[in-house]
């Protein structure tokens, strides 16, 4: 089942008074429970692909629709909604948050969606941010903070926060550029198996060839085209 599609998009900016065509006429689906590997040298347009799939940004003009919903129509309150409901976002810098320990970061997207700050998690949310502590490996960690992790750990923790909505997309920017290789190899495993048990669909900028060898569907990107877009199963 269908759940991004990009149809002729194209994405301008204006760097000083010089315009930057970052993606020309750009076109791709990715399927639920896709593993897929956007890939391509810096300048490609893969960071701009990913802006525009996690509503961050909107086309200069074509459609990025994710669930039968054209995000170009909608307003800024509504793409935080699909923001906070249907994505997760896992960076290469972790982006955890200091002061709080492992179970508080992994519950922060939670309280954000909350509409009552401060609010309680529920039973099935706690139970399930249980499952996750379990699935990413930091049993005994849960009450250390980031500055007390290694790099490895960190990143399971920003992967159990990511995922803590529940949600049907996740997106990863480079998520294992900051780790050694036998690491990273443990983290990708680790994603490869939440997308097989979860269904979560798991979408990657990266050189990472490890990821690319076992991403179901490839999209090769230069100079803001696509150059590729093969499926590997």
């Amino acid at each position: 089942m269908k759940i991004i599609k990009l149809e002729s998009v194209n994405k301008n900016y204006l760097l000083g008074k010089t315009e930057v065509h970052a993606l020309r006429g750009v076109s791709f689906d990715i399927q639920r429970g896709d593993f897929i590997s956007i890939v391509g040298p810096s300048g490609s347009g893969k960071s701009t692909a990913l802006n525009l799939i996690g509503c961050i940004d909107k086309p200069t003009s074509g459609s990025v629709i994710i669930n039968n919903i054209k995000t170009g129509d909608l307003t800024e309150k509504d793409l935080t909604g699909i923001r906070r409901s249907t994505i997760g976002f896992i960076f290469q810098s972790f982006n955890l948050l200091p002061t709080l320990n492992v179970i508080e970061n992994i519950e922060f997207p939670l309280l954000l969606k909350s509409k009552s700050r401060g609010l309680k998690l529920k039973k099935d949310q706690r139970e399930f941010i249980k499952y996750m502590v379990e699935e990413v490996g930091l049993n005994g960690r849960e009450k250390h903070r980031p500055n007390e992790l290694s790099g490895g750990q960190r990143q399971r923790v920003a992967i159990a926060r990511a995922l803590a909505t529940k949600p049907q997309i996740v997106l990863a920017d480079e998520p294992t550029a900051n780790l050694d290789s036998k690491t990273g190899e443990e983290i990708i495993d680790l994603m490869k198996k939440i997308n097989t048990d979860l269904q979560t669909t798991f979408i990657f900028s990266t050189h990472d060839q490890t990821i690319m060898d076992i991403a179901d569907h490839i999209i090769r990107l230069k100079d803001g085209s696509v150059l590729e877009d093969r499926r590997n199963r």
